[in-house]
């Protein structure tokens, strides 16, 4: 069973919460270099501190032993931090969350981790146009299901 990296996730999560390190180390009670180190695919966390974790995110953990789960392997390229930064990414979660009865975070987080194995099975970075060209489809087909 290959050992599937966390780091790219927490951070997905986070970065969908607009959170910084900083202020989840505060709510989880770690540090912010331990949780800096996750994120980069450093150390072995106790299920206890990805459960602070979880819960500092606003989301539960879920630990399973299933292998049809989607992995990302890397931590996200700049053209992905950037869109998930901006006002409209986030508008964006949230209107596919509402119209699929998710959380926004969770959504926001989900489209993260695709926009990074997307990036994987392209071979390169694509533009933050492209990008918004696969969330626009992703609206089309939430609003218009065939």
């Amino acid at each position: 069973m290959p050992n599937e990296p966390i780091g790219p996730r927490l951070r997905a999560l986070r970065q969908a919460s607009g959170r910084t390190v900083a202020s989840v180390a505060a709510d989880a009670g770690l540090s912010v270099p331990y949780i800096a180190n996750l994120e980069n695919g450093r150390g072995n966390p106790t299920t206890n501190a990805l459960g602070r974790l979880a819960s500092a995110l606003g989301t539960e953990l879920s630990i399973g032993f299933s292998s049809d789960q989607p992995v990302t392997t890397g931590p996200a390229p700049q053209s992905v931090v950037k869109l998930s930064r901006s006002k409209r990414f986030r508008a964006t979660a949230a209107a596919l969350a509402e119209k699929s009865g998710q959380d926004p975070h969770d959504v926001a987080a989900r489209l993260i981790s695709a926009c990074v194995l997307l990036t994987e099975v392209l071979g390169h970075e694509a533009s933050e146009h492209d990008w918004w060209r696969v969330l626009d489809a992703l609206v089309l087909m939430a609003e218009h299901p065939a």
